[in-house]
């Protein structure tokens, strides 16, 4: 596994993995539905399926002695690193911003604890969509991609909505840290059971499907 791993980072790694990196410094925009950010996290990985799927990464990685749920394993295991690393500099941005641009976000959820955990739940969320349809057919990487941004989209609406008409999320989600903390740490804490458990899930059927398929 390390090895595969190694082999993710040296081989398979698109330049926009890195450069979306950067973006996690949206949280230091005014005004803005920082949930988006994350958007571009799940667009990295998958312009980094698809530039596997024009090099012919599966192929070039079913010739080396290792199995088909390996290689399924390790790209999940690779893009779990590159959405942590977003979301600890989303953290580390979050505290600059409060810093910097103490006023509240007209627009949608402040740069909080809760809007960490809407984060990793928005992430889990694309896991559990896009790498299970994408092993089914990894020439189709475009419909797995629809498929889990539609649905990591209407997660955005729908959150970033609730903050002006849900009381608990206006009055309690929607407020600067440390404000109502146990709440935040709450959300925080079903985001990362959730991430866990629906990227779990990703990778046990992902794996199912990539080794029914005759390759």
């Amino acid at each position: 596994m390390k090895n595969l791993l190694m082999k993710e980072l040296r081989l398979a790694l698109h330049p926009t993995n890195i450069i979306f990196l950067s973006l996690s410094a949206m949280l230091l925009i005014p005004n803005y539905p920082y949930l988006i950010t994350f958007f571009y996290t799940t667009l990295g990985l998958f312009f980094l399926c698809l530039n596997g799927r024009e090099n012919h990464d599966i192929e070039f990685t079913l010739a080396l002695p290792v199995r088909k749920r390996e290689i399924v394993t390790a790209r999940i295991c690779f893009s779990v690193l590159v959405e942590l690393a977003q979301l600890a500099l989303a953290a580390a941005c979050m505290v600059l911003r409060n810093r910097l641009i103490p006023t509240a976000n007209e627009v949608g959820m402040e740069a909080n604890l809760a809007l960490l955990g809407m984060g990793f739940l928005l992430l889990g969320l694309f896991n559990a969509i896009f790498f299970p349809v994408y092993y089914a057919n990894p020439a189709k990487v475009g419909r797995a991609f629809v498929l889990g941004s539609t649905a990591v989209m209407v997660f955005i609406v729908l959150a970033e909505g609730l903050t002006h008409v849900a009381p608990f999320f206006r009055d309690v989600l929607d407020t600067p840290d440390p404000a109502h903390l146990g709440a935040k740490l709450a959300v925080l804490g079903i985001g990362v059971a959730c991430f866990a458990l629906l990227t779990l899930l990703a990778a046990r059927v992902s794996a199912s499907r990539f080794e029914s398929l005759d390759l």
